[in-house]
């Protein structure tokens, strides 16, 4: 058993954080010994040797919550020893204090210290947790750690299930193709699709549950579409759940053995009630047990949206990843337990971080023509990054993003192990 003594001041903080790190990450026993004469981090490994990591941030701040200010964000995060600046990523105590926000009221990633000190394409936990495990064992190579497996962890977003629901949808889309993209031919093309989805010969563009399920197969994956409920704004309602044409769908999807979860509608993110309301709707509509899911349009707020999963009996969100830019949001490719900050306690919730989202990579490429080799390179590497520790690549790619050829390629080049 190792033992790990601690100062006596922001005990639920640093109990937590060394409950992630030797429990949940390592898999290591241990117990934690609180010391008022205690000035580091004291560990001592069963064969009595002992490790000292300097307490670099929460001795600064005696006071319980007293960290939690602006000002104290570190300039650099190598200002902080490993259990304050995982703490620091795992919890993101920096989204609270720091109030900028984006018009739909998200934390941007270029507000982030990780963006700012050019590490968000970095799981630095992970890196940071190697080195940890190295120095362990050059005290007890007896140590033994628990063992993990690298996985792609496919999930979908399903904002809409047609692209042609009725008259006006199209009429709009051809008259996009003749004034804004100028192109009669394109709104010929687009005028014969249309009549062939309504004839019922041709699949809607956005009905691609069965092509992601059959990809996903081919690579012995068992992907996530999380669904709406009814929703207050205009960024919900495309689609309803007590509809025969999503219960086929989820039919479908069910019986070829993959899963459903929640995509709660704009405002669910910070209303308890609202997301209560979406989960019961869902469950009884879809007659299936939602336990996880992701927010929409990646809405989140700290420590407000994990409570109210919390509260709503979730099991796993993947809501952490920027909107603005792809990479480590939390700093690490693996599932972990989240912690409320303000009532300072560890929830059974568990974060699984969002690494890459299709469309923060792909819109902004396809600016620069041929896109396809950009964002493979790009999502490959993320992707390689993430097998480096044997952690998750957790890819959001949403069923309607895949009208192109060249999209469907990188979808299948992406999932390929």
């Amino acid at each position: 058993m190792i033992k790990i003594t601690i100062p006596n001041n922001n005990i639920c903080e640093r109990k937590y954080i060394l409950d992630i790190i030797f429990d949940e990450f390592l898999g290591l026993d241990f117990k934690v010994i609180q010391n008022d004469d205690c000035k580091n981090w004291i560990i001592e490994l069963p064969n009595k040797q002992v490790l000292t990591i300097k307490d670099t941030f929460f001795n600064k701040y005696p006071k319980d919550l007293d960290y939690l200010k602006l000002e104290n964000i570190p300039q650099k995060i190598e200002e902080l020893d490993i259990f304050a600046a995982s703490f620091f990523m795992l919890t993101r105590w920096e989204e609270y204090v720091n109030k900028a926000r984006d018009s739909h009221n998200r934390f941007p990633a270029t507000e982030s210290l990780a963006y700012k000190q050019g590490f968000l394409d970095r799981p630095i936990v992970n890196e940071y947790l190697e080195e940890f495990k190295k120095n362990l064992l050059e005290l007890d190579s007896n140590l033994q750690f628990k063992s993990r497996c690298y996985q792609t962890f496919l999930t979908h977003d399903i904002d809409y299930i047609q692209k042609y629901s009725n008259v006006n949808n199209c009429v709009r889309e051809i008259a996009g193709d003749i004034i804004k993209r100028k192109s009669l031919l394109l709104a010929v093309k687009n005028l014969i699709r249309q009549v062939k989805v309504f004839l019922g010969v041709a699949k809607d563009p956005f009905d691609t549950f069965d092509y992601l399920m059959d990809v996903s197969e081919k690579v012995g994956i068992k992907t996530h579409f999380f669904f709406m409920g009814k929703g207050e704004t205009e960024y919900d309602n495309h689609y309803d759940s007590s509809s025969i044409k999503i219960k086929s769908t989820i039919s479908n999807i069910k019986n070829r053995g993959h899963n459903i979860g929640i995509h709660p509608t704009y405002n669910a993110y910070n209303d308890s009630m609202q997301l209560k309301n979406e989960k019961n709707e869902l469950e009884n509509n879809l007659n299936t047990k939602i336990v996880f899911g992701r927010e929409h349009y990646l809405r989140f707020e700290v420590p407000t949206t994990w409570q109210i999963w919390e509260d709503n009996l979730m099991q796993w969100d993947s809501t952490c990843g920027y909107a603005d830019k792809e990479g480590f949001r939390c700093g690490v490719c693996y599932e972990y337990s989240v912690f409320n900050i303000l009532t300072r306690e560890k929830l059974k919730l568990k974060e699984k971080p969002l690494i890459v989202m299709e469309c923060t990579i792909i819109d902004k490429s396809k600016m620069k023509g041929d896109y396809k080799a950009e964002v493979l390179n790009r999502m490959n590497d993320l992707k390689e990054k993430c097998k480096q520790y044997n952690g998750d690549f957790v890819l959001l790619w949403h069923n309607c993003h895949l009208e192109d050829k060249e999209d469907r390629i990188v979808f299948e080049e992406v999932t390929s192990c």
